[in-house]
Parts: structure tokens; sequence; C-alpha cells
């Protein structure tokens, strides 16, 4: 892999995290009911951490020599609070699955600096997807 595919697929994962920004967003205000209070305020604690992984990947785009995206991926219409979190577990197993890939590859490349820019938003988002996971009881 070379450095320009490298950021195309660092332009990906901002173009997720938007859409996570959204979800958030969206599913924070709809997550209704007494059962599901503590999940919404769990989600409205990820979205600062989402907009901050936003705001790392376009750092790192910029520094690699890209232009940060401004597309956003995909939002699915959600029916209810159940499918919401699990679209939401959905998103954020997808980021972290791409987010190891991503530290992997920086090193490859010899990118060790963009690694460590990386390794907080790995470690975010595995802890999200513990917490969407509970939230589900799972």
């Amino acid at each position: 892999m070379d450095q320009q595919t490298f950021v195309k697929l660092l332009n990906d994962d901002l173009s997720s995290e938007y859409q996570s920004i959204i979800q958030y967003i969206q599913h924070g205000a709809t997550i209704t009911g007494p059962q599901f209070l503590a999940v919404g305020e769990e989600i409205k604690r990820h979205l600062p951490q989402e907009l901050n992984h936003a705001k790392i990947l376009a750092e790192q785009v910029s520094f690699l020599g890209g232009t940060p995206t401004a597309e956003v991926s995909s939002i699915q219409p959600v029916t209810g609070p159940e499918e919401a979190l699990r679209t939401d577990l959905q998103l954020e197993s997808e980021q972290l699955d791409r987010y190891r890939e991503r530290v992997v590859q920086a090193h490859e490349l010899g990118l060790a600096d963009v690694a460590e820019a990386l390794r907080p938003l790995l470690e975010q988002t595995q802890e999200h997807v513990r917490d969407l996971q509970t939230a589900l009881g799972r």
C-alpha cells in the first residue's frame, strides 16, 4: 500500500465518523423511555468523542498531504430505540475493525506518529462497542 491509498482510507474513515456524529445526534434525541435513560446519556457522552475522532482523522489526512473529505457515509433510518442501538453497534464495530487495520498500516508505511495519533480512536471505539453491547444485553 502506498501513502496515497492510505490517505484515501483515512478519508473513508472520516466519512464514517461524520456518519457516527449524525447518527448519535439523531439517536440520542429519539431513544426515549425510562428503560433507555442511561443509554441515552451514554450516547450523548460518545458524541464529543466522535467529533474528536473526525478532527484527528482530518488532521492526519492533511498532515499526509491530502484534503479531508466533507462527504458523509449513508445513514439508514431506524424505527425504534433498539434498532438505533443495533445500527450504532454495527457502525462502531466496523470502525473498530478499520482502526485496527489503520494502526497496522501506518506502522507498515513507517508512519509511527500517525499510528500513535490513531490509537485513541481505536481505544475509544472499543469502549463504544462494549457500551453498546451492554445496552443491548450482549
